[in-house]
C-alpha cells in the first residue's frame, strides 16, 4: 500500500498537474492576507480560509486521482491484489498533498498574514477547520475524478457545481447535513466557534464518510 501511496504521488509530481492548484493556493492566501488580519481576528481568518480552500483542496485530489490512465489503473489494481488497496492508495495520495496544502495555509500567514500571534486555542481551532477542509475537499474532488466522470469539462463543473452546492446548502436549515461551511464562518466572526465545533465537525465527517464510500462503491462498479 505505501509502495502505491509513493508511485502515486510521484507520478502526479510528475505529470504538473501540481502546479494548477498550488499556483489556485497561493492566489487565494495572497487575496485573503494582502492586508494583515488585525489582533484577535486570526481565527475568523482561519475559518474563512478553511472554507474557501475546499475548492483548492478538491481540485488538488481530482487531478492526483485523473493522473494515471484507465490501463495503469488496472496495473495498479492487479500488481496491488485487491481493487480496494489500489482506490484506498489514491485516496491516501489525495490526503497527503492536501495535509500538504493545509498546512501551508496555516503556517503562512503566521509568518505574513497575522498583524499578532494567535492564541494557543486558536491556531488548534484554525488547524482543526483546515482538516476539516482537507477531509470535504478530497471526498468532492474524488467524487468529480476521471474514474467517475470521464469527460473533463463534466467533472470540472461538477466540482465547482459540486463546491457551490455545498456553499448554498450551508446557508440552509438542511445545511446541518452536509458541509456547514457557512455556519462555521459565522461563528468563528462572533466569537462562537467552540459552541459549534463540535457538531460542524460530525457533520463534515459524517459527509467525508458517505461521500467516500460512494466513491469506493462506484469504483468497484467502474474501474
Amino acid at each position: 500500500m505505501i509502495h502505491l501511496v509513493r508511485f502515486k504521488l510521484s507520478a502526479y509530481a510528475r505529470s504538473h498537474r501540481l502546479f494548477q492548484p498550488t499556483i489556485g493556493l497561493f492566489a487565494m492566501l495572497f487575496v485573503f492576507y494582502s492586508t494583515l488580519a488585525p489582533p484577535g481576528k486570526e481565527l475568523p481568518a482561519y475559518a474563512d480560509s478553511a472554507g474557501l480552500l475546499i475548492l483548492v483542496f478538491a481540485w488538488a485530489a481530482r487531478g492526483l486521482l485523473d493522473t494515471e490512465p484507465p490501463t495503469q489503473r488496472l496495473i495498479s489494481m492487479t500488481a496491488a491484489g485487491r481493487p480496494g488497496r489500489e482506490v484506498g492508495a489514491g485516496l491516501l495520495a489525495a490526503l497527503t498533498v492536501n495535509l500538504g496544502m493545509a498546512a501551508i495555509a496555516v503556517g503562512l500567514p503566521l509568518l505574513h498574514g497575522f498583524a499578532a500571534m494567535p492564541a494557543p486555542a486558536d491556531l488548534a481551532s484554525g488547524v482543526a477547520l483546515h482538516g476539516l477542509g482537507v477531509s470535504a475537499g478530497t471526498a468532492l474532488g474524488a467524487l468529480t475524478s476521471r474514474p467517475i466522470l470521464a469527460s473533463p469539462a463534466v467533472s470540472m463543473l461538477a466540482l465547482l457545481g459540486g463546491y457551490l452546492a455545498l456553499l448554498l446548502i450551508s446557508l440552509t436549515p438542511a445545511g446541518h447535513l452536509a458541509v456547514p461551511i457557512m455556519p462555521w464562518m459565522r461563528a468563528a466572526n462572533a466569537g462562537l466557534l467552540g459552541e459549534v465545533l463540535l457538531p460542524v465537525s460530525a457533520a463534515t465527517l459524517f459527509w467525508t464518510a458517505a461521500s467516500l464510500l460512494l466513491y469506493t462503491r462506484l469504483r468497484r462498479l467502474n474501474p
